[in-house]
């Protein structure tokens, strides 16, 4: 789990699929910022599906938007991204989000994360959380408890969901002149 700035892209053969045609992906050239989670190296190379049709992800590589990414590293500075891993915009994450993965989702390690996808729905152990973002929310990958709440583990050994700061009691919205 990094926080980067794609720097550029190119597209590279990586092998040949069982039929002997090159298969093509996307190498893209990362400035890393910090490691959450991973290998001691920084990671240099993204790699990726050279489009969404099959499962590929399109980062923008003027070097200004900074990512947080969840991919498969292979430890060597290289790392592997597919439509299914965790790719946000650094500037779409809460202000909870933020602060957690600096602090607080280390704590929750131990814990299983359980989504509901209809109520009711019940944890079967005390080291689980329960995520009701899918069956209360239409957007369900950022609801609730996804932008404002982190898993736990508590001292009694138990998990339960901490919400570690507030969202903001008022919405401020930038003016322009007409």
């Amino acid at each position: 789990v990094i926080r980067a700035k794609a720097v550029s892209a190119k597209e590279v053969d990586s092998g040949n699929d069982i039929y002997g045609n090159p298969i093509k992906r996307i190498q893209y050239e990362i400035k890393q910022i910090k490691m959450f989670k991973g290998p001691d190296k920084d990671i240099e190379f993204i790699y990726t599906a050279p489009s969404t049709a099959v499962c590929g992800r399109l980062l923008d590589t003027g070097g200004k938007k900074e990512y947080l990414i969840a991919g498969k590293s292979e430890g060597n500075g290289k790392m592997h991204i597919t439509l299914c891993d965790l790719v946000s915009t650094w500037d779409s994450l809460s202000p909870t989000q933020k602060k957690s993965l600096n602090q607080r989702y280390q704590m929750g390690c131990e814990c299983k994360i359980s989504r509901c996808l209809s109520i009711p729905c019940y944890v079967s152990s005390s080291d689980e959380c329960l995520w009701t973002d899918w069956a209360m929310e239409k957007n369900n990958v950022d609801g609730r408890q996804a932008k404002h709440y982190a898993c736990i583990k508590r001292s009694d050994g138990s998990c339960a969901w901490y919400r570690g700061m507030a969202p903001p009691k008022q919405e401020f919205l930038d003016i322009e002149d007409p």
